[in-house]
């Protein structure tokens, strides 16, 4: 009766296979699941027949299995998971005593094939947990020199530790040898959690500064808290009015900004300090300017009006939660200087400009503005004017190069950011889309600009705060800016001039197909230094079983891919990989300036982008996915829609095999990749099918929305990844040295700094990301040695 039973389901899982894999014989995908599908009902039917045969040729199809996987995917144990784990557990069923005592009338309880064959198969998938073919082991060994580049010291005074962008610390009391015996010094609550009508995309992911003697950072609802460093006791914190809205696209504050007279510095009296002498800046996301008192948090009634500047000034008519900030602003000298954030694809025209303004930091006059559609024009603009709207806009935070008196400006895309039917290449607009933009500190005039992507039509734009350091490329000094894209390029370029340091080749892309009226590029730039992915093959595909594998093959099958991130979008959907979240994203890299290290957290995941023809009847009506959810991109008025979802099965699980998230380290001096590794684990992974989290944590490689910090004790400190983990590396190697678990997913850049107790601590935001999915919270934690 039981082999009855076992033939039945055989057969319905081999019926279901060949129906699936039919479907991809269609479309021109791999034949093997056809024909082990048939291997499968022929077994179901011998053994419906109770045929000792039966267990004889499933041992064969099982050794035919294991041939056609390492063929297609040589020793990945990841990659082996959806092609054998059905098989192999229908192996196991079928070599265990009580199916094959029957078939031989008791006798006998073991298949000498069989049983031997799962023996075997076992003790491979045993062998191949210690064997990972990814991870590219190898060392840095540049020695530790004084550079001119620096990063934070015993403070943490900027967002990136200081204008140049490095997210680098040289304390060094923690080391590679001792971060081992790390331990929570405290933590601390916001209070400050979602809320029912907020965004989706709500986010906690500030990083802490450590200054003037407290630690301050802001909350997703611009509340800002300053803390005891030492104990995380609360000093002071505002409590704005929140506007909660789902209609928000981001809601996040990614930092503040630190200001200090240079005469408060040197006063050292204990008399009472002057009123905001010292000063928190603050941009929200309905695009006000906030100064703060650094000792009380009451605002700084002499800054714009009552203590702020309304960003919405000579924009002219917006649309509600059009204009927002998630980016720290820069302070710079006497100057704080901000970009600006708009909603995505929301509409064809009508979206804010994409001016950077700086503002006094005593007075919150404006003192110039960049504007792309007039870049010749930097004096500020007329109480009565207004600045043009659709054009590129710089949403991340910029970098700032005191001694040479430039700001670094990573322009992005102007919405719609993925259709440039309607777009003009002779305008400026163009000039600056996705551009790296170097300018005037003092007076906002172009020096040099530095073309990322040619006619971006994939948002593309650039999300990181560049890096500045100085190099020995070759043997050769070089005042170096690295900017890192969403394509996975590190343009490497000289930051008084805008040349390419390392070199820089402009490929040859489609330009056929896409929709009616699109213009392509026919080239694109590609650095030598890069992490774009390896192009995608029916191969790549992946699930967690034979199941949704085939239904990821044959979704590739049916979507246009040109091997290359530059796939023109389509109707019928596109597979672009990387998608719009990108290889790098607001996190970008760290860089140790003395050894010439930098260290990334690059990411892997494809997107499928479906574009919607609009007609005059659709113009304004919101389109909404099968299960009617609506579309963020809608491009009201415009010719399409655009849909972009992340390729992933009907489980949720990615189509493509991880690692979705690696760890690489960078001699600069070379450009060579030395290190490799994948980073983070399915631990706490929120999977649809599942009523919890995942409890056990694979480490696969996963997905990291944050960015990394790294000291002079040759430590990189990394949380981000989507498993609620904190973890420190050893950056000549790669090797995790320490991890611990957090209450909340910590997708945010840590920070560190000297207390007045003479240890030095970590913190990090533990607050999880909306559209992530990881889990939510309130905390800041904080960390030092026992």
């Amino acid at each position: 009766m039981l082999s009855k039973i076992t033939s039945i389901i055989i057969a319905i899982v081999a019926v279901v296979m060949l129906y699936m894999r039919g479907e991809l014989l269609l479309l021109g995908g791999s034949a093997y699941y056809a024909l082990m599908a048939a291997g499968l009902l022929i077994t179901a039917i011998l053994l419906f027949l109770n045929k000792r045969s039966a267990l004889t040729f499933y041992a064969l199809l099982m050794w035919i299995t294991l041939f056609w996987i390492i063929w297609e995917v040589g020793f990945d144990k990841w990659q082996w998971i959806p092609r054998g784990d059905l098989f192999g557990v229908i192996g196991v069923w079928l070599a265990l005593p009580f199916v094959v005592r029957p078939l031989y009338q008791g006798q006998r309880r073991f298949h000498p094939l069989l049983g031997s064959t799962v023996i075997i198969m076992i003790a491979l998938v045993v062998g191949l947990c210690f064997y990972d073919p990814l991870p590219q082991e190898g060392t840095i060994s540049n020695e530790r020199a004084p550079s001119a580049t620096t990063g934070a010291g015993n403070d943490w005074s900027a967002y990136g530790g200081s204008t140049n962008g490095l997210r680098f610390s040289s304390l060094n009391q923690i080391t590679k040898d001792n971060v081992k015996n790390l331990e929570l010094a405290w933590s601390y609550h916001t209070g400050d959690l979602r809320q029912n009508d907020d965004a989706t995309e709500y986010t906690f992911e500030a990083t802490p500064l450590k200054a003037n003697g407290m630690l301050y950072f802001c909350t997703a609802h611009n509340e800002v808290h300053a803390l005891d460093p030492e104990t995380g006791a609360v000093k002071w914190k505002t409590a704005p009015d929140n506007d909660h809205s789902y209609l928000q696209q981001h809601q996040t504050c990614r930092g503040v900004s630190y200001y200090q007279d240079s005469s408060a510095a040197a006063d050292n009296s204990a008399a009472q300090p002057a009123m905001c002498r010292k000063r928190i800046l603050q941009a929200t996301t309905n695009a006000h300017l906030i100064a703060l008192d650094a000792d009380t948090g009451k605002r700084c009634a002499d800054f714009g009006q009552n203590g702020e500047v309304d960003l919405h000034a000579n924009m002219g008519e917006l649309r509600t939660h059009a204009l927002m900030q998630t980016a720290a602003p820069l302070v710079a000298g006497n100057l704080v200087i901000v970009g600006g954030s708009v909603m995505d694809n929301g509409f064809n025209a009508g979206n804010p400009s994409g001016v950077i303004r700086a503002y006094d930091v005593i007075t919150g006059h404006l003192v110039w503005n960049f504007d792309p559609a007039n870049p010749d024009n930097t004096a500020p603009i007329a109480a009565d004017a207004t600045y043009p709207q659709d054009t590129p806009v710089a949403w991340g935070t910029l970098s700032a190069d005191l001694k040479n008196g430039l700001v670094y400006v990573p322009f992005g895309n102007a919405s719609p950011d993925e259709l440039g039917i309607e777009r003009d290449a002779n305008s400026n607009t163009e000039k600056f889309r996705d551009a790296l933009v170097a300018l005037d500190l003092k007076t906002g005039a172009l020096k040099w600009r530095y073309q990322s992507s040619n006619n971006d039509l994939w948002d593309r734009d650039n999300p990181s705060q560049p890096s500045l350091v100085d190099i020995n490329y070759q043997g050769k000094a070089e005042p170096a800016v690295i900017l890192p894209t969403k394509t996975g390029n590190l343009f490497v370029l000289n930051r008084l001039t805008g040349k390419p340091v390392y070199p820089v080749e402009q490929v040859k892309v489609s330009t056929e197909g896409g929709v009616d009226g699109e213009k392509f590029a026919a080239t694109q730039p590609v650095s030598s230094l890069n992490f774009i992915p390896q192009p995608l093959t029916e191969k790549s595909m992946w699930g967690i079983s034979p199941f949704d594998q085939m239904s990821c093959r044959t979704t590739f099958r049916q979507l246009r891919y040109d091997g290359n991130p530059w796939t023109p979008s389509t109707e019928k959907g596109s597979l672009i990989f990387p998608g719009n979240n990108g290889v790098f994203n607001w996190g970008s890299v760290a860089i140790d300036p003395e050894r010439q290290v930098l260290i990334a957290a690059p990411v892997r995941l494809a997107y499928k982008y479906t574009l919607i023809k609009r007609t005059p009847q659709t113009a304004t009506k919101r389109t909404f996915t099968k299960d009617g959810q609506p579309y963020w991109n809608e491009n009201f008025h415009g010719d399409y829609a655009i849909h972009i979802q992340q390729l992933a099965s009907g489980l949720g699980i990615p189509c493509i095999a991880p690692p979705w998230g690696r760890m690489v380290g960078v001699d600069l001096k070379t450009g060579k990749t030395e290190w490799l590794r994948r980073v983070g684990t399915t631990k706490n992974l929120k999977i649809s099918f599942l009523p919890g989290n995942f409890p056990i944590g694979f480490p696969m490689g996963m997905v990291a929305h944050g960015g990394p910090l790294v000291t002079a004790g040759d430590v990189v400190f990394h949380g981000a990844t989507a498993d609620n983990f904190f973890r420190a590396y050893d950056s000549n190697t790669g090797k995790l040295l320490w991890q611990t678990e957090l209450s909340a997913g910590a997708q945010a850049t840590p920070s560190t700094f000297m207390g007045k107790d003479g240890k030095q601590y970590v913190v990090i935001a533990a607050g999880g990301h909306g559209s992530l999915g990881t889990e939510e919270g309130d905390s800041v934690m904080a960390y030092r040695l026992k």
